[in-house]
């Protein structure tokens, strides 16, 4: 019998300081942290995909159910770097860069959720995984909601951060420039160091543009599918995805958990890492 949520928390952290009085300049929320580098991994390669090659690692490779972690638009899997370490203690832990990003190709056709949702099952069927938890952050909590309604017997668990359904979930303000800036340099810098084509971040740039102009288009009929038992997350300071998309999409699945971290933005696994950190094993370690 699948145990199902339905609740709202709203997560409280204490965050270290090395003065108990000192303020920080920046509010955590406006901060762009960068991750700690990857630890070693069990296993790395580019399996062949759908006609590229796409990259992933393994950790804990012995033990575990398996958790995939997705990455968001821009970015690459060694986002992860605060939470892989966390999280392999009890799962096995597959990351993985979405077509285009970090180490994986990009043949030239457009980008499209279906696609990138279809390239994790091929390598889950590389990997040999049968059912896996999908952990999701913006693009990839949009690709774990797909693969939620469109193979649902290969999902055990879904946790998405920052992601939305449709293009309605879109803030109407421009996010803070400033910050944006920040991302996508540093960004702009990883792919130069990690992809294959070091000089094709202006294509990623023009695909991703192009994508994010017509998708995610998912009905709400279509998210009132998705049987696995899910949490829906976001920061307090979500500078893209409106809250009240969040909310919706909470409850518009069967049973599904809302969290809301405090005092972070949409780059709350990094400005606040054991908080999210918390409120994820509280879905992934329910059963045990």
């Amino acid at each position: 019998m699948i145990r199902k949520y339905s609740w709202v928390i709203l997560a409280s952290v204490t965050i270290a300081t090395s003065s108990v009085a000192a303020q920080p300049a920046v509010p955590l929320w406006k901060t762009v942290p960068e991750a700690p580098p990857m630890i070693k991994a069990d296993e790395s390669g580019l399996a062949p995909v759908n006609g590229i090659n796409m990259y992933y690692a393994v950790f804990n490779k012995g033990a575990g159910d398996p958790v995939i972690l997705l990455h968001g638009g821009f970015g690459n899997s060694d986002c992860w770097g605060f939470e892989v370490p966390l999280l392999s203690k009890a799962h096995r832990v597959i990351i993985a860069d979405s077509r285009g990003h970090g180490r994986s190709s990009m043949p030239d056709q457009p980008l499209s959720y279906d696609l990138m949702a279809a390239d994790v099952i091929r390598l889950m069927d590389y990997l040999k995984i049968d059912k896996a938890s999908i952990v999701g952050w913006s693009d990839g909590g949009i690709i774990g909601i797909i693969l939620a309604i469109r193979h649902p017997e290969r999902v055990n668990k879904l946790f998405t951060y920052g992601a939305n359904f449709n293009r309605s979930g879109y803030m109407e303000e421009p996010p803070d420039s400033a910050m944006s800036a920040r991302y996508m340099a540093q960004s702009e810098a990883a792919y130069r160091r990690l992809s294959p084509t070091p000089d094709g971040f202006g294509k990623l740039k023009k695909a991703l543009r192009e994508l994010y102009s017509m998708e995610p288009d998912l009905k709400p009929a279509d998210i009132r599918t998705i049987q696995a038992p899910t949490v829906i997350a976001c920061g307090e300071h979500e500078q893209f995805i409106k809250r009240g998309h969040s909310e919706e999409l909470a409850r518009l699945i069967p049973g599904a958990g809302l969290v809301v971290l405090p005092n972070v933005s949409h780059g709350g696994p990094l400005q606040d890492p054991t908080g999210f950190h918390h409120a994820l094993a509280v879905l992934l370690d329910a059963d045990k």
